[in-house]
């Protein structure tokens, strides 16, 4: 059996019920150095994403921002994970359900997300994830890290994107260790977090977690309330910002009832996040054209049947996210 096919609340610790996340497998790099196994050209690398991860939606917003939509390609699984893991939409499902924004798999044909983990390795026996960078030129994963994706998408592709978007980096050396800092505290506590309340199988595991949550969102808050700027480091958009970004929006239409993450909502509790959300949303279309509210909501709440076992899905909060102002 499949890590895909168990209970996710099996992934808990037996004894403490915590939630214990394995680390990506593929972490190869592309590169422009010389002797690079895989080396930047175009057309040549692929994501496979889903737009209820929060993970994949990072590299989608990169690639955005970047103008990387001509150089490198990305497709969509469904947004309802089953016994097999992942699937890609099957004809009829893009057919009946266009709002789905998921499409048959085009490039390799593959039905399940977890054919490409086996193709690039067929004794693979970990998770099958998404973000992943598939190689066409050599059928397999680059890499499957999305923290790692989004650096290379930085910089390694420099010499194929137009003038506007050459030596434009979200990870500049000035602010790298502030970055570092802040990503560390935040991935453990926020990104993570909402992850370690929500997959809880214990009443302790889950109260140390959700509460360590909203310290952290109450931190976040007071750097964005004492900001120079509208960002988190200020004037400038960084990494920090976002890989904050798909946790945060998510968190009302769907951390606050599914992962038990209700001491506060973003829209009434956090004005400064508030604030920082909708600017991101409605004023870079790298953000608002990445987040898909429909795949959000139900792939959580119809995936995990452990936690919502008839799969109903919430129709609020309403709307989905604030206008800008209110």
């Amino acid at each position: 059996m499949t890590t895909e096919q168990k209970a996710i609340t099996s992934w808990a610790d037996k004894k403490t019920g915590e939630f214990v996340r394995k680390a990506s497998s593929f972490r190869n790099a592309v590169s422009r150095e010389p002797g690079s196994q895989f080396t930047p050209e175009k057309g040549r690398y692929h994501l496979f994403v889903s737009l209820a991860c929060p993970w994949a939606h990072r590299t989608l917003i990169v690639r955005q921002l970047k103008g990387l939509e001509s150089i490198i390609g990305f497709s969509v699984v469904h947004w309802h994970m089953g016994e097999g893991g992942w699937h890609f939409a099957t004809p009829d499902e893009a057919t009946s359900s266009p709002e789905i924004a998921a499409q048959p798999e085009q490039l390799t044909g593959a039905y399940y997300l977890k054919d490409l983990y086996f193709a690039a390795n067929p004794v693979y026996d970990g998770r099958y994830t998404v973000p992943v960078l598939w190689d066409t030129k050599h059928k397999t994963i680059c890499n499957n890290e999305s923290s790692e994706i989004i650096r290379l998408l930085y910089t390694e592709f420099d010499d194929l994107v137009d003038a506007a978007h050459k030596n434009v980096t979200y990870y500049p050396a000035g602010l790298a260790t502030a970055i570092d800092d802040i990503n560390t505290w935040i991935y453990d506590t926020v990104n993570n977090g909402v992850y370690k309340a929500g997959f809880a199988t214990t009443q302790d595991a889950y109260e140390t977690h959700v509460l360590a949550l909203f310290v952290a969102l109450d931190r976040i808050e007071e750097i964005l309330r004492t900001s120079d700027g509208p960002y988190l480091l200020g004037k400038t958009l960084t990494e920090a910002d976002i890989r904050l970004y798909p946790t945060i929006v998510r968190f009302d239409p769907v951390y606050v009832q599914h992962f038990k993450c209700n001491i506060k909502m973003i829209r009434h509790d956090y004005p400064a996040i508030h604030k920082w959300l909708r600017h991101l949303y409605w004023d870079i279309p790298a953000f608002g054209e990445t987040t898909n509210f429909e795949h959000i909501k139900k792939h959580y709440t119809k995936s995990h049947t452990q936690i919502n076992p008839h799969g109903v899905t919430p129709v609020g909060p309403l709307p989905d996210i604030m206008p800008k102002d209110v």
